[in-house]
């Protein structure tokens, strides 16, 4: 009930979202003209361009060679993004983002996108009830709220005759993102019924964890402008050392039926969900791609799975052997990477060598394997809404690694990592374009942090203070020599001084001496007086 009145109340705040294929450029003339500048609404013009808040730009493709993974060349509608659908799209200036330039870049707010504020994500079980209800309602909402400004493709470049006959469709908000999940780990379509299975623009190469992190920064930005909350913010499940899904409850993510295991509890609304893009080999064969359709409800077994694959979900030594590895990625920068911090996170090597073993799903990986439904099948994995709780935590583990470690961009790879995963890449299926170095930063510096890392916010003496014993501790060696120094010279000094006056005591004057000369008249005043 309680849900239900707080789903009743955010309809009467809706607004709506930004990703992928606006729909102001999904007409037959914009895909022919290759552009997809649509107008600000607020002055007019194209990306905002009339009050400076970007403009039309050719959209710069790397050149950059890529890995032998990949054997083809202009075959793939996601190779090169996004050129093949749009040479110009919106380039925005300062702080503003988004297809058409009229939203804020990540981490900052207001009409002019000049307030920066950290938000701040939370463990799923230290939300108040109130924050987890509305939370659950925020996701149902998007989930049955069709998208405004976007829609998704229904049918290749090709398929579209060269853009001269659109093939998109309309989509809701939460499958906006299941859709993108699958597009971009989607296998390469050859013709006929032959495919290419090797490639992923999401997974299995260096460009995971930063496509994961514009993905939940994305899917939450979506979230704050349907709602209005400008203060939501992704709740993650730490699942470190857990015996079993503890967010698998009617009061989180959906309880066990008590009739089917394989599906959700029908006293969790999650049971009515209906998943989509989930059937890959299906759509292989018929050469096609996932089209929105229902596809049946989510399916979720958790424990029940091949545990000779995954024994058990990760624990908290395996997270900190990960953490230690020092190189992000390693030759050939895909699942067989050694010593790889990337690869061992995402699973593929062992969590206590950090060698390559195809045999084991570890860390990242087991949580999907554990789960035995849905989240198992990589490209609609996220239609279960534990996705975005599992990911939020794997991107504060990579966070960890940023802090800990500190690499510059340069240790991202600029080349010969697979199709899509060089530094300069664009983000499939991202417009507005991102690269993926640009998520290759801390956090912070895209205005978000995590409960359990968040560092305690000094006052101002606090600061000034700090700035001081900075300096002193640059400095303390010298200071410590300084003091050695002087207290020898001092000592030296006293010494000698105190052998000059004996030599120089027979000799001084009557009215040079003290008034208290004598031992008695010394003891009975506590003060030393001279004739000066």
């Amino acid at each position: 009930i309680m849900l239900a009145l707080t789903l009743a109340c955010l309809v009467a705040f809706l607004k709506f979202s930004f990703q992928q294929f606006p729909r102001a450029c999904t007409n037959a003339d914009n895909l022919l003209r290759k552009e997809c500048c649509p107008v600000w609404n607020v002055d007019g013009s194209p990306c905002g361009e009339l009050s400076g808040r970007g403009s039309c730009q050719e959209a710069f493709i790397s050149s950059d060679p890529v890995g032998p993974q990949f054997p083809f060349s202009g075959v793939d509608d996601r190779e090169d993004w996004p050129s093949v659908f749009y040479n110009k799209t919106c380039q925005c200036n300062n702080n503003f983002m988004g297809y058409n330039c009229g939203d804020c870049r990540f981490g900052y707010f207001g009409s002019t996108c000049s307030e920066k504020k950290l938000s701040v994500r939370k463990n799923i079980f230290q939300l108040t009830t109130a924050e987890k209800n509305k939370f659950l309602a925020y996701l149902n909402l998007a989930k049955h709220t069709v998208s405004k400004d976007f829609v998704i493709a229904t049918g290749t470049y090709t398929q579209m005759n060269n853009g001269s006959t659109p093939m998109f469709r309309d989509i809701n908000v939460y499958d906006l993102f299941v859709w993108m999940h699958y597009y971009a780990s989607r296998d390469t379509m050859l013709g006929q019924t032959d495919v290419w299975r090797d490639i992923d623009f999401a997974h299995e190469a260096p460009a995971f964890l930063p496509w994961h992190r514009v993905f939940l920064l994305s899917w939450e930005h979506e979230i704050r402008k349907l709602t209005g909350d400008d203060n939501f913010t992704i709740p993650y499940w730490d699942w470190r050392d857990a015996e079993s899904c503890d967010v698998c409850t009617d009061e989180y993510m959906g309880g066990r039926h008590p009739n089917n295991p394989n599906i959700l509890s029908p006293a969790s609304f999650f049971s009515s969900w209906q998943v989509i893009c989930t059937r890959s080999e299906e759509y292989n064969r018929q050469q096609m791609l996932c089209n929105g359709t229902g596809e049946g409800p989510i399916l979720r077994n958790p424990g029940n799975h091949d545990q000779g694959r995954t024994p058990r979900l990760p624990t908290s030594a395996e997270v900190e052997f990960c953490l230690t590895l020092t190189e992000y990625e390693t030759d050939p920068m895909d699942k067989l990477a050694n010593l790889s911090f990337r690869n061992t996170l995402e699973g593929f090597a062992h969590p206590a060598t950090g060698l390559a073993d195809l045999s084991q799903s570890s860390l990242h990986n087991a949580l999907h394997i554990f789960m035995n439904g849905s989240m198992s099948q990589v490209q609609g994995s996220a239609n279960d809404p534990i996705f975005v709780l599992h990911h939020a935590f794997v991107d504060s583990i990579f966070e960890q690694w940023l802090r800990r470690h500190q690499p510059l961009q340069e240790v991202y790879p600029v080349a010969n990592a697979p199709v899509g995963h060089n530094r300069e890449y664009h983000i499939v299926p991202f417009i507005p374009l991102y690269r993926n170095g640009d998520f290759f930063l801390s956090s912070r510096e895209l205005g978000y942090d995590y409960a359990y890392l968040a560092e305690p916010v000094r006052g101002f003496f606090q600061d000034i203070l700090a700035t001081y014993l900075e300096q002193a501790w640059q400095i303390w060696p010298w200071l410590v020599g300084a003091a050695v120094l002087g207290g020898v010279i001092t000592a030296l000094f006293t010494l000698a001084v105190n052998l000059a006056c004996r030599r120089k005591k027979t000799a001084k004057s009557e009215e040079q001496q003290p008034l208290l000369q004598s031992s008695d008249e010394y003891h009975h005043n506590l003060t030393y007086q001279s004739n000066l």
